[in-house]
This record gives structure tokens, C-alpha cells and sequence, in this order.
């Protein structure tokens, strides 16, 4: 299935969760001098035009990044996140939403290196694109460009496949990120295969999934599975923003399930996801989830 196209989506309260935590997963990484590598196993397009087409169509970075763009009372690692979404837009006006390679690869430093993977066809073409347009807008700053082809690699590929021949990295610090559309069920089972297969071939590296949480049976057990893979530690936090519609559609809530987390990471979400909660929530079913444990 390749028709799913993450640009609907750009910007909306899942986005959120999601960047927000990878921001602060490198963060951390990058405490030390040691390299570390970046693996975005579904990359998608890179930079999405909130103006256009696919995201205005349902506007749902109006359940996102929209109601944080101008407040004042944003927690450390909430104000870190809109501020790299500002950078993209030095206009002040709201009109770009940056992906997971994109915030990578303005977190990242010159020494790490960032491997993107993306198998639609258009997305993969836009994504590597928009890393050129990226590249000619630095040289006309006196920035320093991506790297592309050194630095930062992209291929049209299955990340799940791919991961197999990048894992354990030289430096042999990594974080790989999964977020596949779930638009096929299968793809649940083929994380936790995939995931089985990091885990013995990489077993110290941090693993970062973002999942929907839905209806159907593969989505409410999920997490669940996930815990039982045998990794050292793991984290899982979920936000809903609203109860679930009487008819099933729409995406309520989202989770992102992290295998070998910083141990700072669970103090700094206790502090996030209430606040999440109260500006984005929508209704009396809004709240989050944070769990841990350990092997």
C-alpha cells in the first residue's frame, strides 16, 4: 500500500508527541562526543506546506502545533520544539511544518550521520528534493549545509529491510525511528519483527516507534507487545486529545514507545504531557499515559 501521504497530517497533535520526544532523544545523544548515527526508517517527505493542498485540506495542525505557536508559558522541551518549527519560518507566519529528518538534521552535529528511508515513490523524490533545497538555501545564508551524500543519506527503500545492514552502527550509538502508516495492519507485526531482529543485532541502541492508537485489536495491543521484547528498559507515552468518535474514524490518540530510553526522558514527560493535555485537549476524554519498566 503507497498511497498513504503523511502530509494530511502535518503539524496535528500526533506530530507533536512525536517530534517533540525525537528532539529530546538527540538532545541527550549528543551529551557526548562519540557520533551517533540517526535511522528514520519511514522519512516521508521531509518539509510539508501547511498551506497546501493536503494539509489544508483537513487543517489538522489546528489540533497541534497551531495552539502552541504563541504562547509564553511553554515547558523547556515544548518551547525547544516550537522554536525549531519557527526557524522554518522566519516569517512568523505559520507555513511550514518540518518532519523527523528535518528536525534531525537541525539537531544533529557535523560529526553524525542521518540515513533516511522512504518507499513512496513521490514522498521519496520530495524528501531528497527538499534536503537540496535545504543544501541551496544554507550556501545563500553562509550556513552549513546538510551533507548530503556523506552526512545524510536518502533512498527510496523499505526502512524495514534497510535497517538490517545499518545496525550495529561504527560509533555504535544509534537512534532508529519507525513510523510507518498503519494503514496496513501487517505493519504492526512487521515493527516487533523488525524490532526482535534490531534488538539482538544492536541490543544498547535506543528504539523510538510512534503508533495510533485505535479500535482495531493490532492497534489496542500494541504496546503490550512491544513490552515484552526483552530490551534492557522501556518507555511508553500516549496523548489524547479528545474521546474516540461513536464511529471509529479519526485519530484521538497517539503513543510513541521507546525501547532503551534516557533515563531523563520520563522526568521531563511528566512535566510535558499535562501541559499538552490542557492546551490541546478538546473534551473531557483528553489525558495522557506514561509507563516504564525494565527487563
Amino acid at each position: 500500500m503507497l498511497s498513504y501521504r503523511h502530509a494530511f497530517h502535518a503539524g496535528n497533535h500526533a506530530d507533536v508527541l512525536k517530534h517533540m520526544v525525537t528532539i529530546q532523544l538527540l538532545r541527550y545523544l549528543g551529551q557526548k562526543d562519540t557520533p551517533y548515527m540517526v535511522i528514520d526508517t519511514h522519512a516521508g517527505a521531509g518539509v510539508y506546506a501547511l498551506d497546501g493542498n493536503y494539509a489544508s485540506k483537513n487543517a489538522e495542525y489546528e489540533t497541534g502545533i497551531a495552539p502552541l505557536w504563541d504562547r509564553t508559558d511553554l515547558p523547556a522541551a515544548v518551547a525547544e520544539y516550537v522554536q525549531l518549527v519557527k526557524d522554518l519560518n522566519p516569517s512568523g507566519k505559520m507555513r511550514y511544518y518540518p518532519g523527523s529528518p528535518y528536525c534531525a538534521n537541525q539537531v544533529m552535529r557535523e560529526q553524525d550521520r542521518l540515513r533516511l528511508f522512504e518507499l513512496h515513490p513521490t514522498e521519496s523524490k520530495v524528501l531528497a528534493d527538499n534536503f537540496r533545497k535545504l543544501d541551496a538555501h544554507a550556501a545563500e545564508q553562509g550556513k552549513r549545509p546538510s551533507g548530503r551524500g556523506r552526512r545524510v543519506l536518502v533512498e527510496r527503500g523499505d526502512g524495514f529491510l534497510a535497517l538490517k545492514a545499518l545496525l550495529p552502527p561504527p560509533s555504535r550509538r544509534a537512534l532508529v525511528l519507525i513510523d510507518p502508516p498503519y494503514e496496513d495492519k501487517r505493519d504492526y507485526q512487521r515493527v516487533k519483527e523488525t524490532l526482535q531482529d534490531a534488538l539482538v543485532r544492536f541490543p544498547t541502541g535506543t528504539y523510538a516507534v510512534w503508533y495510533p492508537v485505535l479500535q482495531r485489536i493490532e492497534s489496542k495491543n500494541f504496546s503490550d507487545r512491544l513490552k515484552r521484547l526483552g530490551a534492557k528498559s522501556w518507555l511508553n507515552v500516549t496523548l489524547s486529545i479528545s474521546s474516540p468518535q461513536p464511529d471509529g474514524f479519526g485519530l484521538h490518540t497517539s503513543g510513541m514507545f521507546l525501547l532503551n530510553p534516557p533515563w531523563t526522558l520520563e522526568a521531563t514527560l511528566k512535566e510535558v504531557m499535562p501541559y499538552l493535555v490542557k492546551v490541546l485537549g478538546r473534551d473531557a476524554g483528553a489525558g495522557f499515559l506514561l509507563e516504564s519498566g525494565e527487563a
